[in-house]
Order: structure tokens, then sequence, then C-alpha cells
């Protein structure tokens, strides 16, 4: 039996600027755009792994939740709190810059870390953070 991971999910306030982020600057894939009942779900991934693909939903995407749950959901979000993604890169300064030139919000800049990875990181639009880790050889 094997398992593999085909899809995870962020949440994510405006759709047009998770765009810009995943998109236009990180360079990943529009795999699909959904919209039904007011809300939209967005997938994307990296051109080398065509089969994993991020959903980008809103905070409401959730059935079973309770409006004073999508409140709490809306100010972790606002905080930073919900989402993380851990990409790797062969050269995290390369990454880095680029990220960082499109605007973004830099959280670390490039460092070597003590277990063995060079990594930095960003936080999206939504507050999402997203690290680029770089094995050290």
């Amino acid at each position: 039996m094997t398992i593999t991971l085909s899809h995870c999910c962020l949440c994510v306030d405006d759709h047009e600027k998770a765009l810009a982020f995943y998109r236009d600057a990180l360079g990943l894939e529009v795999r699909n755009d959904v919209a039904f009942e007011n809300m939209r779900w967005v997938t994307v991934g990296p051109p080398a792994q065509p089969d994993v693909e991020i959903v980008l939903e809103p905070p409401a995407a959730t059935p079973d939740a309770s409006p004073s749950d999508r409140q709490a959901i809306t100010e972790l979000m606002a905080k930073g709190l919900m989402g993380r993604l851990v990409f790797a890169t062969d050269d995290c300064d390369a990454i880095f810059e680029q990220v960082r030139a499109s605007g973004a919000d830099v959280i670390q800049e490039p460092i070597d870390q003590p277990y063995g990875v060079r990594d930095c990181a960003f936080r999206d639009p939504a507050g999402n953070i997203v690290r680029f880790a770089q094995a050290r050889r």
C-alpha cells in the first residue's frame, strides 16, 4: 500500500492577492479555479510536481463551521497563525530574492539552520507562513 500527498488546503481571504503571490511571485501553476455559492477555490501547484495541489480556499469553506468559528479563523489568519507551507529548493538565496522583489512580506532572510538547511520565510497576503528550505551539503 502506498500513500501520497494529493492536496493541502490554505485559507485565503482574497484570491486575486493570493494568485499574485503563488502564481506570479512563486511561479506555481494554476490548476483549477472554481466558483460555487459565492465562494471560490483555486488550486495551484509546482510545475515539477503535477500530482500535488495547494487549494486556496475561503475561510467560510468549512460547512460545519459556526459563525463564531469563522470569526476565529479570520482572526487567526490576520495574526498569521493558520497555515504554513514549506517548499524545498535548490537555491534558497535566489528564491528569496525573487519573492522579495515581488514585494512579499519578509519574515526571515536566508540563514543556515543548525538542523541542516538554509531557509527563508515570507507571509502570503492572507498571513500564511511560506518557507523555502535548501538542504546543506
